[in-house]
């Protein structure tokens, strides 16, 4: 029996019970009892056509992982991947996105704090399918967590649109110590310094460049997309997860959009963020109203003789605070806000402000040719709808 049992691979015990079995049944007694017999943890077939519908219809487009997560968390089928998988394939199914083996690569290494890095960069992709107008995506990625603090859909990439994305960070979050970006316009510029510049020693920025070096907030310029991957990747998994989203829930405008992103981004940091090496964070508190007067457009005007400055096509009063006083001649900054507000400062004294709607009446925020609507953002937003949601 020893022997016997080496042959078969069992133990010598449970040959003897194999020896009792084909006394009582024959040959039949070496079949195993359990053979033919479904499992008492497998699927009924009902569960496995229902998931089969479901990944056809509702949830068409979803990835294994993802289509597993809404199948725990909106359809009460709590399974493993692999099980949906398994089901899939065996319906022909394939995962819309290949999984392709990672590359052998030395990757930087994190940032040791949350704040201490932000990686920001725009995708443009039909987010819609179709359904709607082309978008563009504009977010920004923690470099220590992964975790993306604001992410906005716009019409285009513009400066407009990063000075909202610092905003909304700001008052959420805090500033950063550094911000990563590529060598796209709206960050960098190559043009000569003035005259005004060289003798200040100041390179030549960018509005964007010069609301965060103001902040005290340090741009990196990258040399590549690969230098950035983060976000790239970051980007990758949106346009695969977040376009399921937007077409489950049949967005077609990019109000219905933004309200999906501002839902899925929770869900997608307790999903994807990653514990920092240092629990402090490096987030640095700001001042709303600095904010308010930093993360806006900023232009250098000569006030007239006779106390009005030309901007964009159109002429700024300038109340006269005493018959003896004239601002003739001064230089005055220009600041248009990102409610579309224009303000005209004096050594950081205000001299005058117009609203949105008195701006545009006036002529400002003009078009020309095939240029936006507004240089500075949508029509619709206004300072209610703008700076409301800061905490």
């Amino acid at each position: 029996m020893a022997e016997a049992a080496m042959v078969l691979g069992v133990s010598e015990r449970q040959s003897f019970r194999i020896k009792a079995r084909i006394g009582k049944e024959g040959v039949r007694g070496v079949i195993h009892g359990n053979r033919g017999r479904s499992s008492p943890r497998k699927l009924p077939v009902k569960t496995r056509h229902r998931i089969v519908a479901l990944a056809r219809t509702k949830y068409r487009g979803f990835n294994d992982h993802h289509l597993t997560e809404k199948l725990a968390e909106a359809e009460g089928l709590p399974m493993s991947r692999e099980t949906v998988r398994q089901i899939l394939r065996g319906e022909g199914l394939a995962s819309p996105r290949k999984r392709r083996p990672p590359r052998h690569r030395a990757r930087r290494v994190r940032r040791a704090a949350e704040g201490m890095l932000l990686q920001v960069d725009g995708s443009s992709h039909d987010w819609l399918e179709g359904r709607g107008p082309a978008l563009t995506l504009v977010g920004a990625i923690d470099d220590a967590t992964g975790q993306v603090p604001w992410a906005v859909f716009v019409d285009h990439e513009t400066t407009w649109a990063y000075l909202q994305l610092f905003w909304r960070i700001g008052m959420k979050q805090g500033l950063p110590q550094a911000v990563y970006a590529d060598r796209h316009s709206i960050f960098w510029t190559d043009r000569e310094p003035t005259l005004q510049e060289q003798l200040a020693g100041q390179r030549p920025l960018t509005q964007v460049g010069r609301a965060l070096h103001e902040l005290g907030i340090t741009l990196i310029p990258a040399g590549s997309p690969q230098a950035k991957g983060r976000v790239e990747r970051l980007w990758g998994t949106f346009q695969d997860r977040l376009v399921s989203e937007l077409r489950l829930a049949g967005a077609t405008t990019p109000a219905e959009a933004q309200a999906v992103l501002e839902r899925v981004l929770p869900q997608h940091n307790r999903r994807f963020a990653t514990a920092p090496a240092e629990a402090v964070p490096a987030w640095r508190p700001v001042d709303r109203s600095r904010l308010i007067q930093t993360l806006c457009f900023k232009y250098r005007r000569v006030v007239a003789k006779d106390n009005t400055v030309a901007f964009q096509g159109a002429v700024l009063p300038l109340s006269k605070r005493s018959p003896f006083v004239s601002w003739a001649h001064k230089g005055v900054d220009v600041h248009v806000l990102l409610d579309g507000s224009v303000e005209i400062y004096f050594q950081h004294d205000r001299l005058a402000r117009f609203d949105s709607t008195t701006a545009r009446t006036i002529g400002l925020h003009r078009t020309s040719g095939r240029r936006e609507v507004s240089r500075y953002g949508p029509d619709t937003t206004t300072a209610a709808q703008l700076y409301a949601h800061a905490p």
